[in-house]
């Protein structure tokens, strides 16, 4: 459900964003706000129910590190998967436009990739090292925050998650992915997912009971 929720709010803030003008700056600060507002309540609402696992990237350093079984992240993952575009779906509904609507917004090139996996992996160390420094409370404060941040500041307008990604190509809308842009996307996420989880125990190899 969490993250359903988040793509519903990616989605529809997107498509909201188109009414703001033509001005991409405040189009792309509305939707930054909102995304790091909404994403840091989900994770408050789900924390204790689900552990707020809305990101294979943050999924697959968890079990990197030990705190997940691979049969815990693959049914994990097939969740989050699941609910992202059953999110993108209703978001679309909502806005009275077609359930599905391919998206045309190419993002190729090192441009938006590279930045991409820099996001990612910089959310999934956030994630990682929190939990390990027994600051878990925290999490949700720190990854609005990096969230909001990302979506404004890099070229890739920082999907840094693999549900999300996947999800976006079935939105023509502000939010989209063109199907064609996704395989650069996922490669670095789950890159970076890969690689923060040993900096994670590098940094803090003493974890923190709470």
């Amino acid at each position: 459900m969490g993250t359903a929720l988040l793509l519903y709010i990616i989605v529809g803030s997107g498509i909201a964003a188109e009414t703001l003008g033509t001005d991409p700056g405040t189009r792309l600060l509305a939707q930054a706000i909102v995304v790091g507002l909404g994403l840091g309540a989900l994770i408050v609402l789900f924390q204790n129910v689900s552990g707020s696992h809305f990101n294979p990237s943050v999924t697959l350093g968890l079990w990197r590190i030990g705190a997940l079984t691979g049969d815990e992240a693959a049914r994990y993952v097939a969740v989050q998967l699941a609910g992202a575009v059953v999110g993108v779906l209703v978001a679309n509904l909502s806005a009275s436009r077609a359930i599905i609507t391919f998206s045309h917004n190419a993002r190729d090139g090192i441009g938006p990739i590279v930045p991409e996996g820099i996001a990612t992996f910089v959310l999934v160390l956030v994630v990682l090292a929190l939990g390990r420094i027994g600051r878990r409370n925290t999490v949700p404060m720190a990854v609005g925050a990096w969230v909001t941040a990302i979506v404004f500041a890099t070229p890739s307008t920082g999907f840094a998650n693999p549900a999300v990604t996947i999800a976006r190509v079935f939105t023509d809308s502000y939010t989209g992915i063109a199907p064609s842009s996704v395989i650069g996307f996922l490669a670095a996420q789950l890159l970076a997912g890969i690689t923060a989880a040993p900096v994670a125990l590098l940094l803090y190899p003493d974890p923190i009971p709470i």
